[in-house]
């Protein structure tokens, strides 16, 4: 690809053929991503395809002849579009193909071939477990067998049973493989928000035994409106607004979103919304854009307002410098911030008090009081938030690599940034600590001061100076509304980020978290890497590793290329770099994988 052509000779980026693993079970295989913000698609792909160990295997398989002389490099990628989506290839092969029953008797010897080559490089508990459970007793002897008694006993078998069985026998071979080419995921956090299908995502993470999961910012936000958090709840409805993704709501989650589009339609009827228009280019109708770009203005000013009353009920966050509307001249259309007079992008405020400029209409107190309910009561979102509580933490020590979706804040010098929550001062691993408490506490604590403590420190996490998943100086969403001057929108990053090179600073993050700075690595996500611009993922000499690569299409443009993929196993730690992905419908078609550029890290 041009994009990554340029990006590699911009970075001076060396990019290489990873070697084929030793024929010994090795360490287990890992796979690292981050920030996939709803694409579901490309992040299929990604696991279906082992992050490119699935086609490495096949490739492997044909330079030993295990296909035959005949087997050409369409071949390979045919068997792996059949490996990655068998149901749909199968399906694709029924409409074409004379005799289903000989053609799905030299697929299995060909998959059985792969999975035991695959066999080979895994251990015998990795391989027991990736076994259908209503399928081991064929699976055991198949791969026990010698190579070519056991491709026979597969064309037997396929020979001997019904078609759907036989199909259903192959199914299972290329899900055996898929389960075989991953080990351990690592989701180090942002599954939501921005993309399309970000419960597609969590369905598809809830397949893998082994996963664990750093929670995100954006994934905190959905987790505090699953327990109906108001200030949760107000900026999820305005984000999905806001990328023209309210279908996920509606129609996903089956959420009753009707008085909220009654309420911004009456309210918002003649009004433009100029300084509230759609990111991206979500595939939309014109009418269901126009009510987002409604709703979007709507749910902004409820959450301003929503957001006042937990900044007043918790002084401790140190947040009311974020209450602005009272900035505003409401007669002359401008808003005085830091002694700066700025002229306002939108100067119509018809639920606005300029005497009480935080008070909710009783119009806006329902439509918050719809949506919490909403999504406390949505079954499917309780269960995906369920995953998130029991398969996630804050941060994560694995071996000697630290997890954790954003920063360790930091003051300017390197030292650890203290916090003070609900009067208790904190830092470092202490604050993270202390952190998952508090989450924790917002779902089960039975202490009512307790637990709403919990749920308002999930808010107070989405946009806190002192969050670690936040790591900026304040949530300039006003400011990104209704002021045009950048300096005001300006979200300072904390020092962490501009200390990644900073040996002495990473080994004390090291120690702080008990770890040999001599080992270990960091594995974050959060910020866009700008690929594009000649920026490295890998900082401090391959020891914090950021990967974030921009899957979420919104931010292509700003890392120039489509994420990242982060493996670990007897090879040691690579890094893959993303093309952007084609789309799953193209993909079966066209039998076209995802391109990976890949990049060993010392």
């Amino acid at each position: 690809m041009d994009t990554l052509d340029q990006t590699t000779n911009m970075a001076n980026t060396c990019f290489t053929s990873r070697p084929f693993p030793s024929e010994s079970p090795g360490s287990r295989t890992e796979l690292f991503v981050s920030d996939i913000h709803g694409e579901y698609e490309a992040f299929s792909h990604l696991m279906r395809s082992g992050c490119g160990a699935i086609w490495e295997v096949i490739e492997e398989a044909q330079k030993r002849g295990a296909f035959g002389e005949e087997f050409t490099q369409d071949d390979c990628r045919s068997l792996a579009t059949l490996i990655y989506y068998p149901a749909d290839k199968i399906a694709q092969e029924t409409d074409m193909c004379i005799d289903m029953n000989a053609w799905l008797g030299q697929k299995s010897k060909q998959l059985l071939a792969v999975l035991r080559l695959l066999a080979c490089i895994r251990t015998a508990s990795e391989l027991q477990e990736s076994y259908p459970q209503d399928s081991i007793e064929l699976f055991g002897p198949l791969m026990s067998a010698p190579c070519a008694q056991a491709g026979s006993c597969a064309a037997s078998y396929i020979a001997s049973h019904a078609l759907e069985e036989s199909i259903s026998f192959v199914i299972a071979l290329c899900e055996t493989i898929q389960r075989l080419a991953v080990g351990n995921v690592h989701m180090v956090g942002d599954v939501y928000d921005r993309g399309p299908a970000p419960d597609l995502v969590v369905d598809e993470l809830e397949k893998w035994p082994k996963l664990d999961v750093q929670w995100g910012n954006h994934d905190m936000l959905w987790m505090g409106a699953s327990l109906g958090q108001p200030g949760c709840v107000a900026n999820v409805v305005r984000i999905c607004a806001r990328y023209g993704n309210l279908s996920i709501l509606r129609d996903t989650y089956g959420m009753d979103l009707s008085p909220l589009f009654e309420f911004a339609q009456t309210v918002y009827a003649d009004d433009p919304c100029a300084a509230f228009g759609i990111k991206g280019s979500p595939d939309i109708s014109e009418e269901e854009l126009a009510l987002s770009i409604k709703v979007q203005k709507a749910m902004a000013y409820i959450q301003f307002k929503v957001e006042a009353r937990l900044i007043a009920e918790n002084p401790s966050f140190g947040l009311e410098a974020r209450n602005l509307l009272h900035h505003i001249d409401y007669e002359a259309g401008t808003v005085e911030l830091d002694g700066v007079t700025h002229e306002l992008l939108d100067k119509v405020f018809p639920t606005i008090d300029p005497a009480d400029p935080y008070r909710m209409t009783p119009q806006e107190e329902a439509v918050m009081k719809h949506l919490q309910e909403a999504f406390i009561g949505c079954k499917r979102l309780q269960r995906h938030i369920k995953l998130f509580l029991d398969k996630g933490s804050l941060y994560k020590l694995d071996g000697n690599i630290l997890l954790f979706h954003a920063c360790v804040p930091l003051n300017a010098d390197g030292t650890f940034k203290e916090v003070t929550i609900f009067g208790q001062t904190l830092k470092g691993k202490a604050l993270y600590d202390a952190v998952e408490q508090y989450v924790r506490d917002a779902f089960k604590a039975t202490d009512p001061v307790q637990r709403k403590r919990g749920l308002d420190f999930l808010w107070y996490l989405w946009l806190g100076e002192g969050s670690p998943l936040f790591a900026k100086s304040k949530m300039a969403t006003f400011e990104l509304y209704l002021i045009a001057d950048k300096a005001a929108r300006k979200e300072v990053k904390n020092p962490f980020y501009s200390l990644l090179e900073n040996e002495e600073v990473i080994d004390s993050i090291f120690e702080e978290f008990g770890m040999d700075p001599a080992k270990s690595h960091i594995v974050c996500g959060h910020v866009p890497v700008k690929v594009k611009d000649g920026e490295d993922p890998a900082k401090c000499h391959g020891r914090v590793l950021i990967i974030d690569g921009g899957m979420s299409k919104a931010y292509q443009s700003t890392s120039g290329i489509a994420g990242f993929g982060l493996t670990l196993d007897s090879r040691g730690l690579w890094l893959a770099y993303l093309d952007p992905f084609c789309g799953t419908q193209t993909a079966i078609e066209t039998n076209t994988d995802l391109g990976l550029h890949w990049r060993a890290i010392d």
